[in-house]
């Protein structure tokens, strides 16, 4: 694969119900699928963009938990556990997790050219403000993934929620749809 950029296109949210959401993203990844699927679905990736993982155990069934590595933010668990419910290597990895964090996938699909598309669905229980928090986190996380794929893993100790609330801002007036 050529070095060319990756693309983070714009999280989309569905709502079904009154409170059941359903946000999407796509990326194109300039990566080997082996690498993106190492960064999604292994404790040795998660880190590197998302969360530890401990336990993680890769396979249906397989007891998972995420420690958040920013600094401690009020109203957000330090840590989610859950179950992989899906495995396909190397195509899908999925993650229920008790509670509101709800249900997140990865679905991998071969190169399109010099990129990997990375599918990318969350499903959970909430209001809009909560939508609009997940939308930009997700972005934001995405970001880190991106670079950390590029040999750059975040650097959780000089974290700030800066950037993670200018993107919540451009989902709040709709200039992120718009990019």
């Amino acid at each position: 694969m050529t070095d060319a950029t990756p693309v983070i296109e714009p999280g989309t949210s569905e709502t079904r119900g009154d409170d059941q959401h359903v946000l999407r993203f796509t990326l194109r990844l300039p990566h080997p699928v082996p690498r993106v699927w190492a960064a999604v679905a292994s404790s040795e990736g998660l880190p590197g963009w998302l969360a530890a993982a401990d336990p993680f155990e890769p396979r249906v069934g397989g007891a998972i938990t995420l420690h958040r590595l920013t600094p401690d933010v009020p109203g957000r668990a330090p840590a989610v556990s859950g179950t992989v419910t899906a495995w396909d290597v190397e195509r899908v990895a999925e993650y229920t997790f008790e509670g509101r964090p709800g249900r997140i996938r990865f679905h991998l699909e071969p190169p399109r050219g010099d990129h990997v598309l990375l599918r990318f669905t969350h499903e959970f229980a909430g209001d809009d403000e909560l939508v609009l928090d997940r939308l930009a986190s997700w972005h934001d996380h995405f970001r880190y993934l991106a670079d950390a794929l590029d040999g750059s893993p975040a650097d959780w100790s000089k974290w700030t929620p800066v950037r993670w609330a200018g993107l919540r801002e451009e989902y709040a007036t709709g200039a992120a749809a718009r990019r």
